[in-house]
C-alpha cells in the first residue's frame, strides 16, 4: 500500500532516518534545512545493503574530496560548474548525472554558490587505485 503522506509533511529532521521508513519519499525541498554532521560535508539520506545516498554540498573554498572505495553516481540538483573525473574535465548543470568508478580521483570545480548534488555510493568496497 503506498504512503499517502504528502511530501511537504516530511519533517526535515526525519531525512537522516529514511532507511527506517523505506516507503518515504525524500523531497529535495525538505533537505534545504539540513546541515551535515560536524566535520562532514554531506547529509546521509538513505542506506540499505550496499547503497548509500547522501546530499553533498562542498564548501565555497573548493571541493576537498579524493578517491572513494565505492562506485558513485552524482545527480546534480542545483547549480553548475566543472567536474574533474580522472583525466577528463567537463561542465555540469542541474539535472546531470555523473558516474565515478571507485578509486578514481575526482572533484567539483568552479561551481556556483547554489551547487548541491545527490551522491549515491553503491557496490562493494574496493581498494583505492
Amino acid at each position: 500500500m503506498p504512503d499517502d503522506t504528502p511530501p511537504e509533511a516530511l519533517d526535515p529532521r526525519e531525512i537522516n532516518h529514511v532507511a527506517a521508513a523505506l516507503h518515504r519519499h525524500v523531497p529535495l525541498a525538505a533537505t534545504a534545512a539540513l546541515t551535515p554532521p560536524a566535520g562532514q560535508l554531506s547529509v546521509p539520506a538513505f542506506e540499505r545493503s550496499d547503497l548509500l545516498l547522501k546530499l553533498y554540498t562542498p564548501p565555497a573554498g573548493g571541493d576537498p574530496q579524493g578517491p572513494h572505495t565505492r562506485d558513485e553516481l552524482y545527480v546534480v540538483t542545483s547549480g553548475h560548474g566543472t567536474f574533474v573525473n580522472g583525466d577528463r574535465t567537463h561542465g555540469f548543470v542541474a539535472g546531470d548525472v555523473i558516474f565515478v568508478p571507485a578509486g578514481v580521483v575526482h572533484r567539483f570545480a568552479d561551481y556556483s554558490a547554489d551547487f548541491r548534488t545527490w551522491v549515491v555510493f553503491y557496490g562493494p568496497e574496493r581498494a583505492a587505485a
